[in-house]
């Protein structure tokens, strides 16, 4: 190998050497991150707590605790428990159902669980209205009660927890299913002692998605659900009620209380599964 040759590979390396410049993850895109997101979501957080406290402390307190804010809290989150657990029972039997069984028409009922994603949630509740209310051609009425409700909360919930599940299952190794199999464990002890641990975080995270959406939704309950006080108006409608009647402060509080509900919960799904994380990787 001659000098010439050495020189040219030497200079043909430098030619791919890193160069000093713009990089993803350098000061610049953390800046412009963080920018965003201060106008994106910071700022607009730190306007609603703000205004929640224009009357001090007391008129903080004291919208929180009036009796009907109270109450549609207290609907709010019992229908949101419920429209979560609902979720998980069956988006997680139709996450299974879409990666583990093959039949007519399975990428077309995997493209309708997007469905409410794209769909406006205001035309979900004229859906659920034209199907359960009084014109219902099934004779159900749902209009005003608080089943209506949580059928609506469910079906704009619903993809939370099936995309969740879904790519979780796509990656479980079926060879350790089928050799529990073979050596004569039943589908509830395969289910129980192999699936539902691996699948244990994304059902959970698809459950902390689906309730803090359902806290916050108005659109999909706003003609089904009949915003009736202590019955079934949830809080996004109580807050809409207290800005109509120029209520600000009270409508703020309501809001604070409802991010900090949903900041805690998201918070534990995140401890929850860094805990899972840190757990794995010990075993």
């Amino acid at each position: 190998m001659t000098a010439e040759t050495v020189d040219s590979g030497a200079q043909g390396s430098d030619s791919f050497a890193p160069r000093r410049g713009w990089r993803p993850d350098g000061p610049l895109s953390l800046g412009v991150t963080g920018l965003w997101l201060s106008i994106i979501v910071l700022l607009p957080l730190a306007a609603i707590a703000a205004a929640s406290f224009d009357d001090g402390p007391s008129g903080f307190w004291a919208g929180i605790t009036d009796s009907a804010a109270l109450q549609s809290l207290g609907i709010t989150l019992v229908i949101s428990l419920v429209v979560a657990v609902i979720n998980v029972i069956f988006g997680t039997i139709i996450a299974w159902v879409l990666v583990r069984d093959d039949f007519p028409g399975k990428s077309v009922v995997n493209a309708i669980i997007d469905l409410p994603f794209a769909l406006p949630t205001i035309v979900a509740s004229l859906v659920l209205l034209s199907l359960y209310g009084p014109n219902s051609p099934f004779d159900i009425q749902l209009v005003a009660t608080q089943p209506g409700v949580i059928m609506a909360l469910t079906f704009v919930t619903l993809p939370f927890v099936v995309r969740q599940v879904q790519p979780v299952l796509m990656e479980l190794d079926t060879s350790v299913e089928e050799a529990a199999a073979v050596l004569g464990a039943g589908n509830r002890v395969i289910w129980a002692k192999i699936v539902l641990p691996a699948l244990l975080p994304a059902i959970l995270s698809g459950a902390g998605l689906a309730f803090t959406r359902a806290i916050g939704e108005f659109g999909s309950v706003v003609l089904i659900g009949g915003n009736i006080p202590g019955k079934t108006q949830v809080a996004s409608q109580y807050i809409q009620q207290q800005i109509e009647i120029d209520e600000q402060v009270n409508a703020a509080a309501v809001s604070v209380a409802l991010l900090a509900i949903a900041f805690v919960v998201l918070l534990i799904l995140r401890v929850i599964a860094r805990f899972q994380s840190r757990r794995e990787g010990d075993e």
